[in-house]
Parts: structure tokens; C-alpha cells; sequence
């Protein structure tokens, strides 16, 4: 057994049951182990950043870490942007990152850079192993990315480390997962709730799915307490039957008087909010003036325990199930973007997921889907565009049985398309809709917000997705996937039932 074997065999003795690649050279032994131990499924993406993407989308629904390979540092680089977005959704991924063989690394070939040094700012835990060591290293690494705040755990594997002998498969040691609150903290917040003065909970994580979404709603219930959750979510559990949850907006000033009228903001899982930019003349923090702010659970903390035993100090009963409410109709006539999300609300199946990158044209998506079956919603947590697609596709392999909507504008689809090639390959269950409007749209409103009034026609350029437009039906095809142009709501809504019908990938360019 060398090095890569015990990789292997110790990622499937811990439970990892994907490994999400795009491998070089230096990791062909790694490769070659995967023929070996059937039970880990190899997925290839032809870019990293729809492996590192893919990654974090399997973890937000399947709740623990799949491998997530790469080629040596210029490939962990180009899989960086969507590490990030994982970050910000404490998605448990573990990043094997090949190396050079050890007594190459000092020469300086042309693909030698320092690996450590680009993984820490979007891993939790970073290591590069040794020859002997490979399975002990690995277990702690998947240790790392469950432990605590899930996150990406980094293990960089030099070539030789894997082609010598290894250390055979090791166990992985207990996990811990976040603290729980202290019961000073839970009566405190108890104590503010029977004021009855104005009170908003500010929450994410595991707050908003499971035991503590079921833990809010019937707080909100009893109490009157309003519930909010961040403007982007690593997941979020919504639809018929469940607590319905307001989200922060996305504009600064717009979020400060979403939290005027509270006296106070009690964070769960939650940092206090910023906004996502600075401008001049308004301020970054977005609590209002006068509003007091608490902590019921700080990030590290488990909010969904905190919530449970809030309700259960408060004495609250458990608040009868919420009737499923009244789909929106199929539209008609024109297809624009309200059209768009009023067709996905009206047929969406049970337990689908929704995978979330629309900037300007998410506009009432959240009203229309609110009484929509029961489903997930996957937000772009880290701004950085490009995830999309890659989220769908670690979602859709995380759970095969579920619709997965990818909702993206044609900008960001553009950074990281080749998730479609994957979609076809693996026969996931994936339906793109591109909002194209043939320009990155945020920033023209951005332009005015930092204070540029009059952008010429030079730096207007800089924002035009035509000349050539894209034409995406014929992208897609040519990746594998069946895809469509409708030009009126009717025509949308007959083939989005039949693509949820027959399942598999489609894409729909809609044009708006």
C-alpha cells in the first residue's frame, strides 16, 4: 500500500464518498488508487473552479466533506473564488492539493509555487504531508473540515509522499461540533424576549434549517419576535409549511431600515452585519442608530440548540404545522423575469433545491416561492461570482433524487460554464436558467452609489455582454446539454414541465 492508498482507503473509512477532480502529473498515484476503493466516486470537472464549487455544494446539503483534487498551486488558484464562497458558507470540504515530489520542489520548476501560502486565507486547516505520514494527515484533515465551524481543510500531497510506502487507512478521531451556548446567555435572551419591546432575530447557519428553523417559528409564533436571516445563506430551508424568513437587502441603506423599527437585533450564528461595500458618505455597519445588539449564538456557537432551548425555557408549545398555502399560477403572455420565477414557484417539485446567483434578477423571487413545495435554497455567499453552476452540481450529486434549479445571470455563468459539460457527464438532475440580459447589470447601479454620475461611453463598455452577444443554446449543446430559448411564458412554462418530467440537464436562455 503507498501513500495514495491510504489516502483512499482512510477518506472512505471517515464516510467521504465523492472526490470532485480535475488532476495533473503530480497526482496520478492519488488516480490510479480511486480504480481501487469502488465506493468513492470520482466526478471530473474541466475547470477547478467547478471542482472547488461542486465541493461546497455537496457539503451545504449533504452535511459533511467530499475530496475536492487539484493540480498543484496554479491549480488550488484557479479553484480559489469558489473556496472563498465556501468559506462564507462553512461548507466542509476537504482539498487535496498535489505537490511536486519533495526533493523537486527546490528547483524551481515551472510549476513550483508556495502551495500553504495561497490555501490559508480560504481554509480553516492547511498541512503538507509526508512520506509515511499520508494517513494519519488524512484523517485529521477530515477531522478539521467537520470540526467546529465546518470549512475547507487543505492537504497538500507531494508526488513522492504518494508513491511511497504509506501509513494503511486510519481512523478518524471523534468530532466535536460547535459549542453549545451557556444557560446565563439563553434566560438573558428569554428575559429581553417577555419585554415585548420590538425584537428582530438576525440569524444563519443552522438557524435557518431543521431543528432550528422549527426552533424560530414557533418562538416567532408565541412571542411575536420577527425573524430575519442574512442577505446570503449557505442553505436555508423554506417553502409550504415552513416558518417564512424575511432576508436582509443587499443595498446598505435599504438594510438599515429594514432594521429600523427594532429595538433590538439578536444575533444567531451571525456576526453583526456590514455592507458589502463601502461608499462615500454612508456608513458600513448596519445596525441603526439606537438599536441594541445581542448574541444569542455567535458563529462558533450551535444556534440551533441555543433556539431549542429558548423555546423550551420560554415554555412555548410546539406551533401547529403551517398550511401549504397557494401556489401563483402558471404565467402567460410575456416572458420576463417575474414571469421566469412565477413558472419555477407554480411547478416546482417537493424537495427541490434552488442554486442562487441572479443579482438584479432575483427581484421577487422570494414572494413567488415562499408557498412553493418544500425546498433549499443555496445563496452566493462570498460575492464572487462563477458558483452557481458548480453549487448545482455538487448538490445534484449530493442528493440524485432532487430537482436542482440553477438560477444565474449570463455574467457570472460565463466564469465557470464548463459545470454544464459536468451536468452531461454525470446525468444530474439540472435545470439552468440564464437571466441574459447581456451586460454585468449591478454595476451600472453601482456606478451612481460610489459616486460616479456621468460613466462615458469607454466605461460603459467595460459592462456590455454583447457585441458579440453570447448564445448560450448553442453553448450548451455543444457541452452536452439540452437547451432551449423561449420567447413567451407559455412556451417557458410546457418546457420547464417537461424538463422536471424527464429529468437530467437542461438550460433555458431566457433573454431580459
Amino acid at each position: 500500500m503507498n501513500g495514495a492508498d491510504s489516502l483512499i482507503e482512510t477518506l472512505a473509512k471517515a464516510g467521504v464518498e465523492v472526490c470532485f477532480a480535475n488532476p495533473g502529473t503530480s497526482e496520478m498515484h492519488f488516480v490510479s488508487a480511486l480504480d481501487r476503493v469502488e465506493c468513492i466516486r470520482p466526478v471530473l470537472g474541466l475547470f477547478e473552479g467547478v471542482v472547488t464549487g461542486a465541493a461546497d455544494g455537496y457539503g451545504r446539503i449533504a452535511g459533511k466533506p467530499a475530496a475536492a483534487l487539484l493540480h498543484l498551486g496554479p491549480g488550488l488558484g484557479n479553484g480559489v473564488a469558489n473556496l472563498h464562497n465556501a468559506r462564507r458558507a462553512c461548507s466542509p470540504i476537504l482539498a487535496v492539493v498535489g505537490e511536486h515530489a519533495s526533493d523537486h520542489v527546490a528547483l524551481d520548476a515551472p510549476l513550483t509555487m508556495d502551495i500553504e501560502t495561497l490555501a490559508r486565507p480560504v481554509s480553516k486547516w492547511v498541512r503538507t504531508t509526508q512520506a509515511g505520514r499520508v494517513g494519519g494527515d488524512t484523517a485529521d484533515a477530515v477531522a478539521a473540515a467537520r470540526d467546529g465551524i465546518p470549512g475547507t481543510a487543505t492537504l497538500i500531497l507531494p508526488a513522492d509522499a504518494a508513491w511511497e510506502a504509506g501509513d494503511g487507512p486510519v481512523e478518524v478521531a471523534s468530532v466535536e461540533g460547535r459549542s453549545p451556548v451557556d444557560d446565563a446567555r439563553i434566560e438573558a435572551i428569554a428575559r429581553l424576549v417577555k419585554t415585548g419591546e420590538p425584537i428582530v432575530f438576525l440569524m444563519t447557519g443552522s438557524a435557518l434549517v431543521g431543528r432550528g428553523l422549527d426552533a424560530a417559528g414557533r418562538i416567532a409564533a408565541a412571542t411575536g419576535v420577527t425573524l430575519m436571516s442574512n442577505t446570503f445563506n449557505g442553505r436555508a430551508e423554506r417553502g409550504a409549511g415552513r416558518p417564512r424568513i424575511s432576508r436582509l437587502p443587499y443595498f446598505g441603506e435599504m438594510a438599515v431600515d429594514a432594521l429600523t423599527p427594532f429595538a433590538h437585533v439578536v444575533l444567531v450564528e451571525n456576526n453583526s452585519p456590514v455592507s458589502f461595500f463601502a461608499y462615500p458618505g454612508k456608513p458600513s455597519s448596519l445596525i441603526p442608530a439606537g438599536a441594541k445588539l445581542h448574541t444569542l449564538a455567535a458563529p462558533q456557537e450551535d444556534g440551533a440548540d441555543a433556539l431549542e432551548r429558548l423555546a423550551d425555557f420560554l415554555s412555548l408549545a410546539k406551533v401547529p404545522e403551517a398550511g401549504a398555502g397557494s401556489r401563483p399560477d402558471v404565467p402567460s403572455g410575456a416572458l420576463d423575469v417575474k414571469a421566469v420565477w412565477q413558472a419555477v414557484a407554480a411547478l416546482m417539485p417537493d424537495n427541490a433545491i434552488v442554486s442562487d446567483e441572479c443579482g438584479t434578477s432575483a427581484r421577487g423571487a422570494d414572494g413567488l416561492t415562499a408557498v412553493s413545495s418544500p425546498h433549499d435554497w443555496l445563496h452566493l455567499t462570498g460575492g464572487s461570482i462563477g458558483q452557481a453552476g458548480p453549487v448545482a452540481v455538487g448538490a445534484a450529486v449530493a442528493r440524485p433524487d432532487a430537482t436542482v434549479f440553477c438560477m444565474q445571470g449570463d455574467g457570472g455563468a460565463m466564469y465557470t460554464l464548463q459545470a454544464l459539460w459536468t451536468q452531461a457527464r454525470e446525468r444530474l438532475n439540472v435545470i439552468t436558467v440564464i437571466f441574459a440580459n447581456r451586460s454585468y447589470e449591478i454595476l451600472k447601479t453601482e456606478f451612481k452609489r460610489v459616486g460616479v454620475e456621468a460613466p462615458g461611453p469607454r466605461a460603459m463598455s467595460m459592462l456590455d455582454l454583447g457585441n458579440p452577444d453570447i448564445d448560450w443554446v448553442a453553448l450548451a449543446n455543444g457541452l452536452g446539454v439540452e437547451a432551449h430559448c423561449p420567447k413567451t411564458a407559455e412556451e417557458f412554462s410546457g418546457k420547464l414541465r417537461d424538463a422536471i418530467r424527464q429529468g437530467g440537464p437542461h438550460l433555458f436562455e431566457v433573454g431580459v
